[in-house]
């Protein structure tokens, strides 16, 4: 289940619930469109357990205050 996209050039960042051996995934993979018109995923990618999804944000977050701190 598509849950939402952002643009990244030509290209976009689809995130996606998916399920494999029986476990739900969140999928954040980066797109193409093919000559058919087609959205293809790439290998550019990664998967989070719901379990580990809520560490990956904090990091996340961090690294945007971090970034953020440098900026002003």
């Amino acid at each position: 289940m598509q849950i939402g996209e952002i643009d990244k050039g030509k290209d976009k960042i689809i995130v996606t619930v998916k399920e494999f051996k029986g476990k739900q995934y969140i999928d954040i993979r980066t797109f193409f469109e093919n000559d058919d018109g087609e959205w293809i995923p790439t290998k550019k990618g990664i998967s989070f357990t719901p379990e580990n999804l809520d560490e990956a944000i904090k990091l996340l977050q961090k690294a945007k205050k971090n970034v953020a701190g440098k900026e002003e």
